[in-house]
């Protein structure tokens, strides 16, 4: 799609930025200290906390991945967020009040508070930063997709405008500034979030056969499978056209395509019957040929409206009782609505051509309402029989389950609170307002699903988009909050990432004597230089879903911290050394299991998911219980030594 900038959307999107940058120069003259840098003197109301732990914990994974998730393929999307929110009892029984108890700055303090171990906090410490580096990536994605509809800039500006002005947020005031910009995007998000959901269930479901440009996507057959081609040449909408010959990979595969006198192509998925028929539904098609050159179903990509552009996409084709629309909806009548009517929901195949060129197909697949509420379109291993399938389900969920109270940026929010109970009440503050949040992802998930206004490339868009087809103000604001969730989270990140630096490796593991001042210039320096990689890491991994990269440093955070955490909690036991072996053999195995899955192979290297070392993608299942026994063996290995020292 092509996107033009709205003076609206710009205008509120620069007032939100302003706003923000003027908050956080306006508190930095109160943090000068570092414990005024990393924790905010721990003056923070329990209240704010709570909010602002929304404000951290809902990124741009919460909104823009799982909407997008759950708008091209249904109900799995929602899966993301039932994780992300389970994780929060960890969080609440076994996490805030000793946290808070044990710790000071960072996350190495609470696992290094018996044992004054260097060891401990040079591992922590890089383990702090491969979490909070892997937790960075999605943000700067979804940053850089909020700048191209909103400012018409491509998607480098916005990672690097997103690094830049969370550069100065930290830099001026660090978690102070951070926790009310936090505070103020949390309250925001779900607000509005509330206010498009109710919108939504106003405008109801319609049924059209198109996307909101007015474009009908056909569909031919039946034809026979025999006499197909031509059979198709005879129908009136190939009038004039011809067929083009399938080469390369084309071969094979269930398209067949056609192209016009004025060579426009049109790309054709083969939908067979069992009967001998087959019905011919139209898709779309990106190219890119041998020599650069970008083509929309056969024509040169258009940079201004008017040229050529793929279509929008997300509609129902058919409602109950054959209807138009269906008017107000309430909040269950929306499901049962959804559930009796016929949906068209698209996926993509990339094919490489015999002359070098390079193409992606998006093709649409019509499937039934109750379809799409069901789990397993996604998540294919919850309905499959393989077993290595369901493993692969089973260990996303342990790692959503588990990474919440071992996320680093979320640990040290617990010290910006004056006490345990403070620290407890702001948790069950962050669960509420988390938990509605998540409730109303689903309904801004289906309502982009019906739309009409998706990018087919991206399922990043969908919940702006779906607000800029109901109104130009509400896209505005929900892409300017969206753009302040992305601050927030990562102001959070950057925060951790500069506290481990600073506090764990230069003063606690390398012996660096800095005084608090010199601390705070240095995690300044540190803050830059992490957000100078977040800006690299953003632009290179453009094309992957917020939510699955997310995945991935849920997997690592609950690999690497969360067994050192609750062995150290709950089993006298434990020894530093098993710490720094959990740490390590976590962090270490779940990061290297990333990188050799298939879904790394496929989506990273661009090769084969099929030449995969390990079986599955989801590492959790098999590196958090490695944590826990590595962390055992050890200890018992160390124990005598730890007593007798």
């Amino acid at each position: 799609m092509i996107y033009e900038p709205s003076t609206i959307a710009v205008v509120i999107f620069l007032a939100f930025v302003g706003l923000t940058l003027g908050f956080s120069f306006y508190l930095g003259r109160q943090a000068k200290s570092s414990a005024g840098f990393f924790t905010a003197h721990g003056q923070i109301p329990w209240f704010v906390n709570g909010v602002a732990f929304a404000g951290d914990y809902l990124s741009a994974a919460s909104f823009l991945g799982i909407c997008g998730m759950i708008a091209f393929s249904g109900y799995d999307g929602f899966l993301y967020s039932i994780g992300y929110l389970a994780g929060w009892i960890v969080a609440l029984f076994v996490v805030a009040e000793p946290m808070k108890r044990l710790g000071k700055f960072t996350f190495a303090d609470a696992l290094n508070s018996t044992f004054n171990s260097r060891g401990i906090k040079l591992v922590v410490g890089i383990s702090t930063l491969v979490v909070s580096i892997f937790y960075l990536i999605p943000q700067m994605v979804g940053a850089g997709v909020l700048i191209q509809p909103l400012l018409g800039f491509p998607h480098w500006v916005g990672v690097v405008l997103v690094g830049a002005t969370v550069i100065c947020i930290v830099t001026s005031a660090g978690m102070l500034s951070t926790t009310w910009v936090q505070f103020l995007k949390g309250s925001l998000l779900v607000i509005f979030s509330g206010v498009l959901t109710y919108m939504i269930l106003q405008r109801g479901f319609t049924a059209q056969e198109g996307g909101i440009d007015g474009h009908v996507f056909q569909t031919i057959g039946p034809l026979s499978l025999e006499n197909m081609e031509s059979e198709l040449l005879a129908t009136p909408q190939l009038a004039g056209g011809k067929i083009v010959p399938a080469t390369g990979d084309w071969e094979g595969k269930d398209f067949i395509r056609t192209r016009d006198s004025e060579g426009a192509t049109i790309v054709w998925r083969i939908d067979k019957q069992d009967d001998g028929t087959a019905t011919l539904l139209e898709g779309q098609i990106l190219t890119t040929t041998a020599d650069g050159e970008t083509l929309v179903n056969g024509m040169v990509k258009g940079t201004e409206k008017g040229g050529a552009e793929l279509h929008p996409i997300g509609y129902i084709n058919k409602l109950s009782g054959d209807r138009k629309e269906t008017g107000p909806l309430g909040f269950l009548s929306f499901f049962r609505e959804l559930g009796a009517s016929e949906v068209t929901l698209w996926s993509e195949q990339k094919i490489a051509d015999s002359d070098g060129a390079k193409s992606i197909v998006y093709y649409p697949t019509t499937v039934s309402g109750s379809e799409v509420l069901r789990p397993g379109r996604k998540f294919t291993g919850i309905r499959s029989d393989n077993p290595i399938d369901r493993l692969n389900f089973l260990s996303l969920m342990l790692a959503l389950f588990c990474g919440t109270a071992s996320l680093p940026h979320i640990l040290i929010r617990y010290y910006t609170v004056k006490d345990e109970a403070a620290a407890r009440k702001s948790t069950i503050v962050g669960i509420a307002a988390i938990g509605f949040f998540y409730v109303l992802t689903l309904y801004m998930g289906l309502g982009a699903m019906a739309s009409g206004a998706l990018d087919v490339t991206t399922s990043n868009m969908a919940a702006p988009l779906l607000a800029k087809s109901i109104n130009e103000w509400l896209f505005a604001i929900i892409s300017a909050i969206a753009f302040t969730t992305v601050l927030g989270t990562v102001s959070g990140l950057i925060i951790a990432s500069a506290g481990a630096v600073t506090h764990d490796l230069l003063v606690s593991s390398l012996g660096f004597n800095l005084t608090g001042d010199e601390e705070v210039r240095v995690a300044k320096l540190a803050s830059v230089t992490v957000g100078i990689i977040a800006i690299v890491l953003g632009i290179l991994f453009k094309d992957l879903n917020v939510s699955f990269l997310v995945g991935w440093a849920f997997s690592i955070a609950a690999s690497a911290n969360l067994p050192a955490l609750i062995m150290l909690l709950f089993w006298r036991g434990t020894t530093h050394q098993g710490i720094i072996a959990a740490v390590t053999v976590g962090m270490v195995s779940s990061l290297g299991w990333i990188l050799l899955s298939g879904d790394t192979y496929a989506k990273v290297y661009g090769l084969d998911a099929a030449d995969a070392i390990v079986p599955f993608s989801q590492p959790g299942i098999v590196t958090i219980p490695l944590g826990f026994i590595t962390l055992v063996v050890v200890s018992l290995m160390t124990r005598s030594k730890s007593t007798a020292s």
